[in-house]
């Protein structure tokens, strides 16, 4: 996965250019460090300019964690609805669908997963509403997904779904964890890789059911 090199330089870069040096130098910072180790000394140093100059471009620390975090929600947040919009026959299943799509929305930047479920951020603070907002809305699309998963296997426990999708989150985010770890790994094959272990999964649940059955 390509990343920002340190000391890139910004003599003669335009500002917008140089503004995206910065977002994508501190989207990685915040995505491998987390928001409390990340300082903005680092963030600077790694694109190539005074901290100074980034204070005039950003503002404060959780000015610039807003800036790389509202692009990255907006972006996971509408990959997550149109996956989950109803789907051409001989679509493969939602989950494979959203997986998919975040795997899509996150290539090239695979650490920004990691600046929205954050949990270093000073709990309270306006920096964790923000990103609790998107979180929120992407907890939202999954409940809807697992609610009519349950509901046509016939669960109707509330509880039920609430547990799915709390596993569901942890899933993503421990799947995304390896992928980060595995970089020539292509979304594609991400998702390829899902399949076969949702099978195997499913495989393994049913031999366990006809094992219960059979005593």
């Amino acid at each position: 996965m390509p990343t920002v090199p340190s000391r890139a330089g910004t003599k003669k870069v335009p500002r917008a250019a140089r503004e995206r040096q910065m977002l994508a130098a501190a989207t990685e910072e915040f995505g491998r460090r987390g928001y409390e180790a990340t300082t903005m000394a680092a963030v600077a140093a790694r694109v190539g300019v005074t901290k100074p100059l980034l204070h005039q471009y950003f503002g404060s620390k959780q000015d610039l964690y807003l800036a790389c975090l509202d692009p990255i929600g907006t972006r996971l947040l509408d990959a997550v609805r149109t996956a989950m919009t109803r789907p051409a026959p001989g679509a493969p299943p939602t989950p494979l669908r959203v997986l998919n799509a975040l795997f899509t929305a996150l290539d090239g930047q695979r650490e920004a997963w990691f600046v929205l479920y954050d949990p270093t951020l000073p709990p309270g603070g306006f920096a964790a509403r923000r990103a609790a907002h998107y979180r929120d809305a992407i907890d939202d699309l999954a409940a809807l997904g697992t609610a009519d998963l349950l509901r046509t296997a016939g669960c109707a426990d509330p509880l039920d779904a609430d547990a799915l999708t709390y596993a569901w989150r942890g899933l993503c985010t421990a799947l995304v964890r390896w992928w980060v770890t595995h970089p020539d790994q292509t979304p594609q094959a991400m998702t390829e890789r899902c399949a076969r272990l949702f099978t195997a999964g499913s495989g393994l649940f049913a031999a366990d059911e006809g094992d219960r059955r059979a005593v």
